[in-house]
């Protein structure tokens, strides 16, 4: 059984990821059609080309930890490694350089691609982490409840300080709209957040441990080829590539729905701070870490696969709902609870993932007798790229498509405002329902993962090379 220090210290990892990754994924397309100055199309295909490149430079990273021995692990200590590279890469990715518009986009690609490639160097082994953290896959969803937890408490303070932030180093106060503050501004408010990230990931490093010596006993060509015929792998990377998809279109879309159909002008109050997109968006993720805890209960009561699909479906019947809120006080007021019943369903969904992905590693060690937990988690995060790839790129072609204009102060069309609340409300909802139906095929049921754990605990008490054979007629209609 693992201490509580080493679940919080693990938490702390990816509250350090989480608030970088709801920054980039939340206010930086605003930032670069409305702050550095780049077209909508440039944007999209900026979010396109960097992320996609970050996914696929997931899988290159796990192999390499997956086969680092060091004396604190095989994982950790890219922790200590990474951390201070990964903060700085943050600032400069916030830069906004004084030159020409060439040189501008060459500085937006140079600093995103920059800032993925650390960004996947520190956070694939913390992934992995989760494998070799403990032995139980039931304490793995505790860890990764710990771990969303966590997640959500650095996304709320990253985007709840954020807006007061970029007033404050403005000199105009925390009230100042994000379109009004300086590119100067921006820059020192990531300083902030990117030094605490750092400490949050050298903390990690300091409170963890790894118990599991799981080593990889193939060859990457084999490891390689054995992910290609893992059928629960499969279906897991397209549920968390949609997943992650309709989460980025909604939360990246927020920003321009207060700027262009809320505005400043209404008097909702949550409590004493004025509504805005922050502020909307801070209630999400107070809402998810809060219910992250529900998702250890339910899964053992239904089943993870069970609970995440009842939990999709909130997500979906929340989203479609959001397009019949006017822009009203009390429509506003509509908008804020359904934000609340959607951060409910996702705090449950968001842990389920990663302790699912922890499941098909074992599932993969066990029918292929060699640990490549590290590739597994990899493509996990690849897959969650890819979603928030297609979903950045999205927004701003949309956008782009819906005829938004980024002039300062312009009066949108009414098509750009539909398609505002289109992104808040149908798309999200669309590929919900994909993620959907691909969990109903996914095999790897509690009473599977039972045995598949009693099964692969006798064989790393006696290992042997090459794959288990016995007792796998239980495993007959799986690849």
């Amino acid at each position: 059984m693992a201490r509580l220090s080493e679940k919080i210290g693990y938490g702390f990892g990816d509250m350090a990821s989480s608030m970088f990754w709801k920054i980039f994924s939340f206010f930086l397309p605003f930032f670069y059609s409305n702050i550095f100055g780049l077209s909508l199309i440039d944007a999209g295909m900026l979010m396109l080309v960097t992320r996609v490149w970050d996914a696929v430079s997931d899988p290159m990273m796990g192999v390499i930890c997956d086969r680092t021995h060091t004396r604190w692990g095989k994982y950790r200590p890219y922790l200590l490694w990474v951390a201070l590279p990964f903060a700085l890469c943050g600032v400069m990715l916030f830069m906004t350089p004084d030159t020409g518009y060439g040189f501008k986009l060459f500085w937006a690609y140079f600093t995103y691609i920059l800032m993925m490639t650390c960004y996947t160097a520190i956070n694939v082994p913390y992934g992995a982490m989760l494998d070799v953290v403990t032995t139980s896959s039931q304490e793995k969803t505790v860890f990764s409840s710990y771990r969303m937890f966590f997640s959500y408490a650095g996304s709320f303070m990253a985007l709840l300080a954020w807006e007061p932030l970029c007033g404050l180093f403005n000199g105009t106060g925390a009230g100042t709209p994000l379109e009004s503050c300086s590119p100067r501004a921006w820059t020192l408010a990531m300083t902030v957040i990117g030094g605490a990230c750092c400490l949050l990931f050298l903390l990690c490093f300091a409170m963890t441990r790894e118990v599991v010596d799981s080593r990889s006993k193939a060859s990457v060509g084999k490891d390689f080829r054995t992910l290609m015929t893992n059928r629960p792998w499969w279906i897991m990377n397209g549920v968390a590539i949609f997943n992650n998809f309709y989460n980025i279109i909604r939360g990246s879309a927020v920003a321009y729905l207060f700027a262009n159909i809320i505005g400043g002008s209404h008097d909702v109050k949550i409590l004493t701070f004025a509504l805005t997109a922050g502020v909307f968006l801070c209630i999400g993720e107070l809402v998810n870490m809060v219910s992250v805890p529900l998702a250890v209960p339910l899964s053992m009561k239904w089943g993870k696969k069970s609970t995440f699909m009842s939990a999709l479906l909130v997500i979906i019947v929340t989203s479609v709902a959001f397009w019949f809120c006017p822009a009203t006080t009390g429509g506003i007021w509509a908008m804020v609870g359904l934000q609340v019943a959607f951060a409910v369903a996702l705090g449950v969904v968001s842990p389920l993932v990663w302790s699912m992905y922890a499941d098909v590693a074992n599932y993969s060690e066990l029918v292929n007798g060699s640990a490549s937990t590290g590739l597994i988690f990899s493509s996990a995060s690849m897959a969650q790229k890819f979603g928030s790839a297609f979903g950045g790129a999205a927004v701003m072609w949309l956008l782009s498509g819906f005829g938004y204009d980024t002039a300062p102060g312009a009066v949108q069309p009414q098509l750009a405002l539909d398609g505002i609340m289109a992104m808040m409300s149908f798309i999200p909802a669309g590929l919900a329902c994909v993620a959907f139906v691909l969990l109903w095929r996914y095999p790897l049921t509690s009473a599977r993962m039972e045995h598949i754990m009693s099964e692969l605990k006798a064989l790393r008490m006696a290992p042997a090379d090459g794959p288990r054979k016995d007792n796998m007629e239980d495993f007959a209609d799986l690849p």
